[in-house]
């Protein structure tokens, strides 16, 4: 019996396609070798994004393609994920131990941006990524009561820098550590952005592939300092359908694309009511605004979700839904957002550094 030639085999993987991004394999650069021992074949694969879920799956479709190559006996795959760090447009210095920063943003308050944050968070690390979270509302942090952490205090390493607090297994920081629930934050907008600045650089991360930054709700001085004094590496807006929110997503999207930073999709939140009684689902608040928005800024609608009671109440009992109910369909969607907020993240296209060339004319 011949052996199975390894350029057949790199043929038959050309078409299986990575679910998130729809390339394939190849294309990806995601095969990191095949082995072969006689007829038995043995591929390894590394994806730029956590994808626990999706493990079984497309180890599956690498088998199947691959048994189809003349002399192939056994097939098994070995699936895993490395995130790399991706290049940003203000070519700030990289956090130390930060792979990359994601921005949640949106354009107004109250359309459940700290919720998503929160919950993408626990999302990506059940994928199997290492999560942190900075809780950038300075003046109305939310973060430690959503993680159920309350009232604690950092501990100090060496009389300046702090460790992060510890939930859920991620890595948290917020002003709400630093005052009590009744301290009011009278500050202007060059003292909250010296302030998030610090909170971001003296916090000892701890080997981090994702920390995502919640940001303040609007679009003025402190976002915009924030995206061009931070190296953020992408940025989720959430919105909810209703048009007067989409119109100020929309500035959060131009927002980020004055300083460079790729939108890596638009989460919309609140998108149905599901009555708990009967069951009866309404667009309250208008339909299909999310997908409108992410064609019209060639970006993606990552996907939507329901307003319901349960996610309020787990929010403030600070068990985020994706923990509290792991196996809903509310859950099982944040899952998929964050799974493709990661993948897009991975094929973003890298910044573009300009040459300065100097001749002798």
């Amino acid at each position: 019996m011949s052996h199975p030639e390894q350029d057949a085999i790199y043929q038959a993987l050309a078409f299986v396609k990575d679910p998130c991004t729809g390339r394939s394999l190849t294309e990806l650069g995601a095969i990191a070798g095949v082995e072969q021992d006689g007829a038995d074949v043995k591929v390894h694969v590394v994806l730029g994004y956590p994808a626990l879920s999706l493990k079984a799956q497309i180890e599956e479709s690498v088998c199947v393609a691959v048994s189809t190559v003349e002399g192939v006996g056994s097939v098994t795959t070995d699936l895993g994920w490395l995130i790399q760090p991706k290049a940003t447009a203000n070519q700030k210095e990289p956090l130390p131990n930060v792979a990359n920063i994601v921005a949640v943003a949106s354009g107004k308050g109250g359309v459940g941006k700290s919720t998503t944050t929160a919950n993408l968070a626990l999302a990506l690390a059940a994928e199997g990524a290492r999560v942190g979270v900075l809780d950038a509302d300075i003046y109305g942090p939310s973060q430690p009561q959503m993680f159920g952490v309350g009232q604690v205090r950092p501990q100090i390493r060496g009389q300046k820098h702090m460790e992060p607090i510890r939930a859920h297994g991620i890595q948290l920081n917020s002003m709400g550590f630093l005052v009590t629930e009744q301290t009011p934050m009278i500050w202007r907008g060059p003292m909250v952005s010296g302030a998030l600045q610090q909170l971001l650089s003296l916090t000892l991360w701890h080997d981090l592939d994702y920390l995502l930054i919640d940001m303040p709700p609007g679009t003025g001085d402190i976002q915009l300092t924030l995206a061009q004094s931070v190296p953020v590496t992408g940025a989720v807006i959430v919105t909810t359908p209703q048009d007067i929110a989409l119109l100020d997503a929309k500035k959060g999207i131009e927002m980020f694309r004055k300083v460079n930073v790729p939108v890596l999709g638009v989460v919309e939140n609140m998108a149905t009511h599901i009555c708990s009684s009967c069951g009866h689902e309404e667009h309250i608040f208008g339909t299909g605004g999310g997908a409108r928005i992410a064609a019209d800024y060639q970006t993606q609608c990552l996907g939507s979700l329901p307003l319901t009671l349960s996610i309020r109440e787990q929010m403030d009992a600070g068990v985020p839904t994706v923990i509290a109910d792991p196996e809903s369909d509310v859950a099982d969607t944040y899952r998929h957002i964050a799974r493709q907020m990661a993948a897009n993240l991975w094929v973003a296209d890298g910044v573009q550094v300009p040459v300065i060339e100097i001749d002798d004319d």
